[in-house]
Order: C-alpha cells, then structure tokens, then sequence
C-alpha cells in the first residue's frame, strides 16, 4: 500500500533481459533499511526488491507488467519516481493507492497557471467513469487532485496542476505533449463502480 506522495526520484541505471526483465535503479535510499523481498513503487508500479547496494536496488518486471505500463518507461537512463510502501502509522498524506496501473494516458498540452503547471491528459473511454474533478488519480505514482474532466470524441480529457514543489520533486514537471503515463484510478471509484454493477442486476 502507498500514498502517492514521492520521496524519491531514481534513475535506471542497467536493464537485463533474463526470463523478465531486471532493472538496476540508482536511488538516494539508505538501501540498508530496505529488505529484500520489499515493495517500491517504480512511477505507480509496485515491484519487488530482488537485489541491492548502496544507493541501488533491482527489481524483475514481468512481460504483464511490460505491455500495461507506458511505453518507453523501462529503458536505461529512465528517471522514475519512488515511494517506499506504507508502515503502520504513516501519515496519509496524498491518498491509498495499490500501485497497480489501471491504464494508461497521454500529455495533450501543458501550459503555465499562476506558479503551476496545468498538464492535460487523455485517456481511454474505460477509464472515464473513474475520473471527477475534485477526485483523485495517481499519475506516475504522483497523487494529484483532478481539476476538471471533459469528455471529447476519442477519448476523456482531464486535467491537473502540479505546484511548484511538486514539479521539483517528481518526474512530473518534465512532462511534454505526446508522453505517455501511467494512471492508477482511486480504489475507492473502483469498489463504487462494482458494487453499482451488482446494485443494478
């Protein structure tokens, strides 16, 4: 379980095609109070700490992980954003988030608001009924408020506002027209979204 709330950015340093594929990430961790066998959530994804040393950890992405995550997103020099997972007693800051990628968006624009930065994303229609503004959605396992959402010809379209210290903290800021991401929907949408669908049988 996890927060969204960043507390690192880390840089993969070497991919190994084995039976998956392993991903050496270069961290500012003390890597000595992260256990083997530890889950980090790599840009929304949760994986399994396999191997480590100072300042590193490596993880094995599976193919399945591979063809639901964005594209582009394990490749040598990748900067990912990092969130070790939750202990009891934690502060809850941004909201619960599985690290499970329920799909993926596109950067349609971005544009200077005020000090942020307003990005908008489109995603698929099966996404849609996820999303409201004033929500919550994880993007790259960033935790962000949903400002407005319109639904348009191919495809939904929302919208959010990184701050300043969001932007200096995650991957985020970075984000240009075309790049893909990955979205994980609110769980507490999706448990809504199921117990409607047994509501109406």
């Amino acid at each position: 379980m996890f927060t969204g709330i960043v507390t690192d950015i880390g840089t993969i340093r070497q991919i190994e095609q084995r039976g998956d594929l392993r991903v050496v990430v270069d961290t500012a961790y003390d890597t000595e109070t992260v256990d083997l066998g530890a889950s980090i959530a790599c840009s929304g994804v949760c994986l399994t700490v396999v191997d480590k040393g100072p300042n590193w950890f490596a993880v094995d992405v599976s193919g399945e992980t591979i063809s639901r995550t964005a594209q582009g997103q394990w490749v040598e020099g990748r900067r990912l954003n990092l969130e070790r997972a939750m202990k009891l007693g934690d502060e809850l800051g941004g909201h619960i988030v599985t690290g499970h990628v329920d799909g993926i968006a596109e950067v349609i624009g971005t544009c200077a608001e005020g000090d942020s930065k307003r990005i908008g994303f489109r995603v698929t229609p099966d996404l849609a009924p996820f999303l409201a503004p004033k929500g919550s959605v994880t993007v790259d396992g960033v935790s962000l408020t949903v400002n407005d959402v319109r639904d348009e010809d191919g495809g939904t379209h929302f919208a959010i506002n990184l701050i300043p210290h969001t932007r200096s903290v995650t991957t985020l800021g970075a984000l240009e027209p075309g790049v893909a991401v990955n979205i994980e929907i609110d769980v507490l949408a999706r448990y809504l979204q199921r117990m409607e669908h047994y509501r109406g049988r």
